[in-house]
């Protein structure tokens, strides 16, 4: 999804109200899997080339980054979450470099105060809302919130911005409501309203960092690399809470500044929030471009 600010036009208020009003009457969720049938349909080996070819095109893909042949990737979906060449993302190797964990652009980001964090100027809305957690929003009050879009010309995989190791990851049930300047501007507490995967890590001592992977209209799922755990569940799953707690002596649990830990099928967004005395951010205004793997701040501690 792109940054409201950067390549969505302004929509009048009107406008909004309209649009908001269609999508409240669409079955976004039975929209959104069939949408991600469609994009995992296996495509006649002739025909792949061409196709992705046009469709990178068209959302300005980078082909030069491309790891694998055009005629290798057996749907949309895998061109989506495609890997790139070796080097194509350098993670700045400084000890405290604390570094960007996707392609994408910035969104609202700052200090956390109190419950409160922003979806954009203007329009707060509560860290225990998109955690699902009262109790565990206490811990962020002080500290770092980051917010980053991507879009669908994106690499959509992303990856740890410091060395960590998973603690607990929980699939929270919610909307699917765009993430466009539509929904950022019309919607209260849209990140805490759609479904999402939030995934804590420890990251030295006592901090803590959690990042939030949201999903969208027509995001067809979000995946971790460490568990089954995913969005688009399904009718039966589609409003229960799920948490998983790991072993920390587990090492396939403890992952190196940079390691891939999830993927976007589609475009969506990451929001980020760190306890006090873990990191310090360089925050970027919105709609500054976002390239995985280069320092946006320093780890802490």
């Amino acid at each position: 999804s792109a940054p409201p600010s950067d390549y969505s036009p302004r929509v009048s208020a009107l406008g909004r109200q309209l649009a908001l009003g269609a999508l409240r009457r669409l079955p976004l969720h039975a929209l959104s899997r069939v949408a991600g049938g469609l994009a995992t349909r296996r495509l006649p080996t002739p025909l792949r080339a061409p196709l992705l070819r046009a469709f990178g095109r068209a959302v300005g893909a980078d082909f030069g980054e491309v790891r694998d042949p055009l005629d290798t990737f057996e749907s949309l979906q895998a061109f989506f979450t495609r890997a790139l060449v070796e080097g194509a993302r350098p993670i700045d190797p400084a000890p405290d470099a604390f570094v960007a964990p996707c392609d994408g652009s910035w969104g609202a980001a700052g200090t956390i105060q109190g419950d409160t964090i922003l979806q954009m100027k203007g329009r707060p809305y509560s860290v225990g809302a998109l955690l699902g957690s009262d109790a565990d929003a206490k811990r962020y009050d002080g500290d770092s919130f980051a917010t980053f879009y991507l879009a669908p010309r994106d690499y959509h995989r992303f990856h740890l911005p410091c060395d960590g190791r998973v603690l607990r990851a929980s699939y929270l049930p919610g909307n699917l409501w765009p993430v466009n300047r539509i929904g950022v501007e019309g919607v209260d507490g849209l990140f805490a309203q759609n479904e999402r995967i939030c995934a804590t890590f420890g990251v030295g001592g006592d901090a803590r960092l959690t990042i939030a992977a949201v999903g969208a209209t027509m995001v067809g799922k979000v995946h971790v690399v460490f568990d089954d755990l995913s969005t688009q569940r399904g009718p039966v799953d589609a409003r229960r809470v799920d948490t998983r707690t790991y072993d920390v002596l587990d090492p396939r649990y403890a992952f190196a500044k940079g390691d891939e830990w999830g993927r976007f099928e589609f475009g969506s967004t990451l929001v980020l929030v760190a306890t006090p005395g873990a990191i310090d951010l360089d925050v970027e205004p919105p709609g500054s471009p976002l390239r995985l793997g280069t320092r946006i701040g320093r780890r802490l501690g």
